[in-house]
Order: structure tokens, then sequence, then C-alpha cells
């Protein structure tokens, strides 16, 4: 069941007592957010498909392979949907590993479920508090000894959060996951959590802080490149305090808050950050879309398709990440590009195209179909001439010939769209009619018994079918001719959060603006009299060069990533070149960055790439490299200044060639010239190289002697005549 176990990280008891307390976990099952709707009017969160597996098969999977021994799976809302999927399910006969629900009909916040999580007294001693829509391969271990060590030495140390590093994108104050920009106080000493903070007002520029933060500690480290993961390790403790104050209800916003600035009790909430491992959440439409992406280019590892079979027919990883399930009928015209996941049963018309998708069981897929970017779930049938664009289709849905789902659509279970309609970008639509009230996203995705919504909730998926069965549609519906389904309308201030949330990559234009805005701002505080929004503020030290150093060593390298990983996703996604430019401009504002870093940084980014591409010879790696740089050389150039930011592309050829690609090695002259053909890096460029190279030491002049011949050509070359 799952992939192979990790190394057991276990709380245990001091060596000396002899009662051993095996590693609990709280697992909340529902979402507490109406983000996910109206999907999750009909189905849980947790059992909706990432990758074609349930969420909270990552999360149970996760669980056990870090050590944990025992689970409480808390469930509200659909609460008979999970505890029948998890009966049928495999994990209640797991060796080792004991997974039982706890039900509470009455509990509308997650600080509910913990107050009767402590009525029930099952927890016994430090435990994993996570949500049952957590992505994670992380270990536990050293996480587990940091906390455990902390409250020996302080009984008030109650709660260690997980954290990682996470530019967000500066224009739209966005991570990559969708959520907002957070903003972190931390000691960089004990790692003590000090201030938290996501719903800052971006439109006013400023972070208001409290002085006693400073003065109370000699230094701290102020963030807004961190992720909460949303994983922590709590003491017991964590459960009496919600007990105890019942205007808990949400864990950041009120329990994480409210001890951070309680004077009286004096508990403390401290961080562990991880590096190479992965954790998070999904939280959003967008989050599901990153997090599935990441699933697929295998960053979860071993948490990956073809490892995570549960009950479904094993999934083969083929080239260029595609993954493909047995019992496929695809027609030998139908192309299905890469990093594409198509699961048992799924019949592929002629000359079909899809690319970046992911397909579930028992599809039927008509001919001359685009799919790109999308998540069709299963038993759906979209018939011949469809075009669909980064949309969400769940299970059951009928799309009828030559229709179009624009990007970021949602269409929830059992939808029917009519023939040659177009649903417009961002639509929610369902069978189910739109709630008059809107819940907020700080209560639960719960409605009252009585309510027409909450009939439905604890349904099958034969019931409510059955019951949509009956209901009588007008031949012309809000979906065309024959169509079945209500177009939900966007509240007031809804079109921003839509984009902002969805599938969809986010609009050329709303980047243009916020940059726009974000260098108008910089404009206002020219004088430099604002405060760098990530940094260790501390009184005067001799060692602050020496941080402020390291702190840019570290900044360089995460920029450089990020780049790459920006870069690779639109090589996958056929983002256009001009989208990309603007993506990594708000790189650039992020990190406060030169045109030169940017130039080294895509240069680096698309060397990988090639390096990376199959290749069995130097030659048709140096096809590789050629082929890159006819496609995404405007990419590049646009970086390109200056004299000195084409020097700079020379250098990171010539790191990348002594120590991260040394198999470009023997091909530098042949790529230099090659650069030089396409106008990447002029004559003056190469020359000035080889000039500053003249005073380097003889293991710093390799590549310049390789290159000499070229050299010596265009110093032989004639000169144009200006004249002619």
């Amino acid at each position: 069941m799952g992939p192979p176990k990790k190394s057991a990280a276990r709380v245990s008891e001091d060596p000396d007592e002899l009662v051993r307390v095996p590693l609990q976990a709280v697992l909340l099952a529902d979402s507490f957010t109406t983000k996910f709707r109206p999907i999750t009017l009909e189905r849980p969160k947790v059992l909706l498909p990432l990758v074609n597996v349930p969420m909270i098969d990552y999360t149970l999977t996760w669980l056990e392979s870090a050590g944990v021994e025992e689970v409480f799976v808390f469930c509200c809302s659909h609460s008979k949907q999970v505890i029948s999927y998890l009966e049928k399910s495999e994990w209640f006969s797991q060796p080792n590993f004991t997974v039982t629900t706890i039900e509470s009909q009455n509990s509308v916040s997650a600080g509910d479920a913990l107050r009767v999580i402590y009525e029930r007294n099952v927890v016994h001693g430090d435990f994993v508090l996570i949500n049952g829509d957590t992505v994670s391969n992380m270990s536990l271990t050293q996480a587990l000894i940091e906390h455990k060590e902390r409250k020996k030495k302080d009984s008030n140390a109650v709660m260690t959060m997980i954290i990682k590093h996470s530019k967000t994108n500066p224009a739209i104050h966005q991570s990559r996951l969708g959520t907002d920009e957070l903003f972190m106080a931390i000691d960089p000493n004990t790692k003590q959590l000090l201030y938290y903070e996501d719903k800052a007002d971006h439109s006013k520029g400023t972070l208001h802080l409290d002085k006693s933060l400073l003065v109370d500690n000699p230094s701290l480290s102020l963030h807004h490149d961190k992720q909460d993961c949303y994983i922590d390790i709590c003491s017991p403790e964590v459960l009496s305090l919600f007990t105890d104050n019942f205007d808990y209800q949400h864990l950041r916003r009120h329990f994480v808050k409210g001890l951070l600035v309680d004077d009286i009790m004096g508990y403390k909430i401290f961080v562990h950050e991880i590096h190479s491992d992965y954790a998070a959440r999904i939280d959003n439409f967008r989050s599901y879309d990153t997090v599935s992406k990441d699933i697929i280019h295998r960053w979860t590892y071993p948490l990956v398709p073809d490892a995570m079979n549960f009950g479904n027919t094993a999934m083969k990883l083929e080239r260029q990440g595609m993954y493909r399930a047995s019992e496929i009928l695809q027609s030998q015209s139908a192309v299905v590009g890469p990093f594409t996941v198509i699961g048992s049963g799924t019949k592929i018309g002629n000359h079909t195209k899809i690319s970046n998708s992911v397909i579930g069981e028992g599809c039927k897929i008509g001919s001359n179909v685009v799919i790109e970017g999308c998540y069709i779930w299963d038993n759906i049938t979209i018939e011949d001439g469809c075009k669909l664009q980064h949309a969400i289709v769940c299970n059951g849905v009928i799309i009828k010939s030559g229709a179009v789902l624009e990007p970021g659509v949602v269409l929830s279970f059992k939808v029917v769209v009519g023939p040659e309609f177009v649903v417009p970008p961002y639509s929610k639509v369902s069978l189910l009619q739109q709630p008059i009230e809107e819940d907020s996203d700080e209560e639960l995705e719960y409605a009252d018994s009585t309510s027409a919504i909450g009939s439905q909730v604890d349904k099958s998926d034969v019931e409510i079918a059955s019951e949509v069965d009956k209901t009588h549609f007008s031949p012309v519906s809000e979906l065309g001719m024959g169509g079945a389904g209500h177009v939900w309308s966007t509240c007031e201030g809804g079109h921003e959060e839509e984009w902002r949330h969805s599938v969809a990559p986010i609009p050329k234009d709303k980047i243009l603006e916020a940059i726009k805005t974000m260098e108008d701002d910089m404009e206002l505080t020219h004088d430099g009299s604002f405060l760098p929004l990530s940094g260790e503020l501390k009184p005067n030290s001799n060692d602050s060069d020496d941080d402020d150093h390291e702190d840019s060593k570290e900044d360089s390298y995460y920029f450089e990533k990020e780049v790459e990983a920006t870069f690779l996703r639109a090589v996958h996604e056929n983002i256009q070149e001009s989208h990309l430019n603007l993506e990594i401009n708000s790189l650039k504002l992020s990190y406060n960055k030169l045109t030169a870093d940017c130039a080294g940084a895509v240069f680096y980014a698309m060397m990988k790439f090639a390096l990376d591409t199959p290749h069995s010879s130097a030659d048709s790696l140096l096809k590789n490299v050629q082929l890159v740089f006819t496609k995404w050389k405007q990419v590049l150039t646009t970086y390109l200044i200056d004299i000195d930011d084409q020097i700079e592309i020379i250098l990171k050829f010539e790191e990348m060639c002594s120590e991260s690609a040394k198999e470009f090695a023997p091909l530098f002259t042949k790529i230099l010239h090659h650069l030089y053909n396409e106008d990447v890096v002029n004559e003056d460029a190469i020359l000035s190289w080889e000039d500053e190279k003249k005073d380097a030491d003889e293991a710093d002049k390799v590549f310049v002697k390789q290159a000499q011949k070229l050299i010596q050509w265009l110093k032989e070359a004639p000169e144009e005549d200006d004249d002619e």
C-alpha cells in the first residue's frame, strides 16, 4: 500500500520511561473553505482526484511513511462519503498504522473540530496536525527532535510549524500556490515565530510591527519569502487551548495570531524550515493546478503517479513525462503531448490533441478535440470538435460537439454543455443552483441539514444522478440547446479572485497592470526610505556585512532556480515568450536583480533544458542547443541590453562547463560560435571576455585557450565598411 516506508520518526518518551507513546496525527477531512465550490457541494474536497488519486490518499501515504502510527480523521460535512471511502479502501487494514474516523455534525470550524478531539480524549502525546488536502514527502525526524528538545527546556513551546522558502510574485502579491503573500518575523537564533500576517493591506504599501517586537527581541528576521506548509507538530496543550478559548476558530488567523500576542500565558510557536523536501496544501484551484504539475514532474517523489496505485490500474511512466494506464484506445492520428496522464479505459479519437493535461478513467474523447492544460476526471464524454483550455471537468460531464471551454472554467458533476456552446472564462457551472447566501472562507463548507443544498451533501453519485434525471431542463438552457446546469454568478469583486485562484495562467494584461502599479509605487519611494521586506533586523554588528553577503548568495541561488522553473513551465505549457518575459521581470523586481542577472539565469535555464533533453552524442547535444535557441532566443536577448550583459552570458557558460554541466565543455567553442552567429553575443563581448582573462590564473583560461581559433578569426575578420 503506497510507497516504501522511510525510516520511522516517532515521538517517544525518555529512554528511562517504560511506556512508549506512539506518534499520532489529527487529519482534518473538512476543507473549512468555499474556494472549491461548486464541486464541494456534492463531494468532499479530500476525495477529489489529484492526478487520478483522491487527495486524502497522498496525505495518509505520507503520514504512514513518516512513521505516524495512529491517525484520527475528523469528518463533518460529507462525513458519510469520507467514512465510506476509507472503509472500502485498504487504510483500515494496514499493519502498524491505524486510521480512526471521528464524526461530528455540529462542528463548523477547525477550532470546533479540535475541541471535539480534546473531548474524545484520544490524543496522548505530541501529534501531527494536518489537513487531508496536503501533499508532502518530507521526513519528520529532525522536526520532531527539535520540537521535543525545545519542550524539555521550555514547557511553553507548544507548536512547531513547517515552512519552506517560496518567493511570491511581487506584482500580484501571490505565491505560486495562489495564496496571499505571507509575512513572518522569526528569531534567527531560536527559530521562534514572532509575527504572522497573511492578510496584509498591500494598497498602503506598509507593514506595521508592534515596537515591543524590536524591544523584546535582540534580533529578528522579517520574511516575505516563506510558505506555510500547514503541517504542525503540536503538544497536547494545543487541544486544551482551543477548549479554553471558544473564539479560536481559524487555525492561523485566530489560534496562531492569538498566541503571538498573548503575553499572559507565554505559549510559544517555533518554525522548522525544509529545503529539498516537498510540502504543499491545496487551498484553491491554482494550488490544485500547481501541485498536480509538481506531482507529474516528480517533485513529490515517491508520491508520483506510477507509485500511487490505490485500486486503480497501474500507471506506466513513458518518455517526456507521459503516464499511461492500460486498456487505453488511442487513434494513431491522435497526439498526446508531454507531461500528460491518461487513465485506464479512456478512448481518444482521430486527430485529437492533448497536452499538459490529466485525463481520468473511462473517458470518451471524440475526434478533432483539443485539450490543453485541463483536468478531466472520470467517465466524461467529449464529442467531436470540442476545444478545452485550462479547465476542470468533473465526473459524468457531457460536452457536446463543437463546444468550447474557455480558460478557468469549472464544470461540476454531470453537467451537460450543448453543441457549439462557448462557456465563458472562469465560469463555474453546477446542476445545483447557486446558494442565495455564500458562506465566508472563515466558515466550514457545510450547510444546515434543512437546506436544499444540505440535503445533497451526503448523497452518493447514484442518488444525485437519480434526482438530476428527474429534473426537467428546458430545451435551451444556460448551456445551450440540450444543456443542463446553472452558471453561477460572480459576486462583487469576484472577478479579481477568479483569475487569481484559477487553474488558468494569470492573464497577460493582469501581470502588465500589476507590474505598472508596482513600478509606480517604487518611483514614489525612490528616496530609499523603506525597509527591505526580507532580511534580519538587529543591533549594530560586525558580522552584518558577512550576513548580507550570505543572504545575497542565497537570494541568487533561489532566483536562478525560480527562473529555471518558470522557463520549464513555459516550455511545457506553450506559454508565449512575451508572457514568460513578464514573469521573469516580476522575479527580477522581487529579488532586486539586474538585467545581467536575468540574462545569466535565463541562459542557464535554456542550456540546462538542452542538456536534459535526450541526446546520444555530442552532435545531438549541440543540435539540442541550436533548437532551444531557435525557439527561445528572443526571451534571452530581451535582457542583453549592453556588452556587460553579453559577457555575463559567456561567464555563466564557462561556469556551467567547469562545474554543473561538464558535458558542454568539449562543445564550448562550437556553442560560443553559434551564439555569435545568432547575435546573442557580439564580437566586442567575446574579445572583452578574452581581455578580462589576461591576468587570470591558468586554470581560469581553459576555455579562452579552447576558443583561440574563433577569437583569432574575429580579430582578423575585415571591419564592415560603414560607407557601404
